[in-house]
């Protein structure tokens, strides 16, 4: 009688799969996997790019990237950018021992994080030192603003958080030595 009733019982209980605290117990773990394969993916896909393969020449290169500063320090250069979105327009300025500066210019943006964003230019200031170009929309972005002459003996330099700011002014840094 006793064995009639336990197969009576086994006979009304679910199978496991038709229980819902099994899936939920394997929820977990599933997700972690499938968390752990998209970021695998993302991983491999995208690589960084603010590591550079030969940091330590780079290193090395600033000594001779200095001379460039005092050059411009030398010659008291000042310069100003300015970004109209509405235009599409990089302007600027530039002048030396506070008198305009005319002539070829290099000017390079660097985006913060991705190279593939960065910019450069060639200008030519006229007789009063300013200079336009067209340039597609600019990033939000902290953006590395550098600026040199046509022979790039000289460089001006300095951190642009557009649109947070609406123009850059840069100076030579007097301080080095």
């Amino acid at each position: 009688m006793q064995a009639a009733a336990f197969s009576q019982k086994m006979k009304s209980q679910q199978p496991w799969y038709k229980h819902r605290w099994p899936w939920l117990l394997m929820l977990g773990p599933a997700v972690v996997v499938v968390a752990g394969v998209y970021t695998t993916y993302l991983a491999f896909s995208q690589p960084d790019a603010l590591v550079v393969d030969d940091y330590y020449k780079q290193g090395k290169a600033i000594n001779q990237d200095l001379s460039r500063d005092r050059a411009a320090a030398s010659m008291e250069l000042e310069a100003m950018l300015r970004y109209d979105p509405a235009n599409g327009k990089l302007a600027g300025s530039i002048a030396s021992h506070k008198q305009p500066l005319a002539g070829t210019l290099h000017v390079t943006l660097v985006h913060s994080t991705q190279p593939l964003k960065d910019l450069k230019l060639l200008v030519q200031a006229d007789q009063q030192g300013r200079f336009a170009v067209s340039l597609p929309m600019l990033d939000i972005a902290r953006w590395r603003v550098q600026i040199e002459g046509e022979q790039r003996d000289w460089r001006l330099s300095g951190e642009w958080m557009w649109p947070q700011q609406q123009q850059i002014d840069l100076q030579a840094d007097l301080t080095i030595h």
